[in-house]
């Protein structure tokens, strides 16, 4: 009976310690501020809507995108309510904020019209976002996103990262980065299109052959 408890404690033991190990094994390295954001497409919830979106559809504009473990928990819910008290401010920088972690459509929804949140929510179907960003499986256990934020250039490129957040804190981090970040190009306009050559002369029809 002994050999038998001994056996299966050893045997749970093993499965926990696999559970942990393969997400840890599994997460990638954070970008570096200079790279090539990746571009993604998916879905995002806003207000009570869900849109087709893609990185690439926000070029010309500067993008917060912060990845947080789970709606409705508590640093979670400070984190996005904080970005909620500063969004005009971000949208005077002319940046757009974008929310991202696994929880589902109806969950984002939910926690979009409680809290009356300003900006949209990402699915991250598959974890395929959170993979390219190095951010899936900070909790290894639970299998929830790490709390890290990227800007994100209006030319596509990472900003500036943020490994360690303090959710209370964290957007008048980024608007205080923003506001020094030298002012985003206009477009050039498009250039004016050649005069038409003028016409020819209409023959007369009177003269003689």
């Amino acid at each position: 009976m002994k050999f038998v408890l001994i056996t299966l404690g050893l045997a749970v033991g093993a499965a926990l310690a696999a559970v942990a190990l393969k997400p840890r094994i599994a997460r990638a390295e954070l970008l570096k501020e200079g790279q090539l954001a990746p571009d993604f497409s998916t879905e995002m919830v806003a207000s009570d809507t869900i849109k087709p979106v893609k990185l690439s559809d926000f070029r010309g504009k500067r993008v917060v995108l912060y990845f947080y473990p789970k709606d409705f928990t508590s640093g979670c819910t400070k984190e996005a309510c904080a970005f909620r008290d500063g969004f005009t401010r971000f949208e005077q920088t002319g940046a757009v904020v974008l929310g991202c972690s696994i929880d589902t459509s109806d969950s984002h929804r939910e926690f979009i019209k409680k809290y009356s949140l300003p900006f949209p929510l990402l699915l991250d179907h598959g974890k395929s976002i959170a993979r390219a960003y190095g951010v899936a499986n900070g909790i290894p256990i639970l299998g929830l996103d790490s709390r890290i934020t990227y800007v994100i250039d209006a030319d596509g490129k990472i900003l500036k990262v943020y490994p360690k957040v303090d959710p209370s804190t964290h957007p008048d981090e980024i608007l205080h980065v923003l506001a020094a970040a030298p002012p985003i190009a206009a477009a050039p306009a498009p250039s004016a299109a050649p005069a038409a050559p003028p016409a020819a002369p209409a023959a007369d029809k009177g003269a003689s052959n």
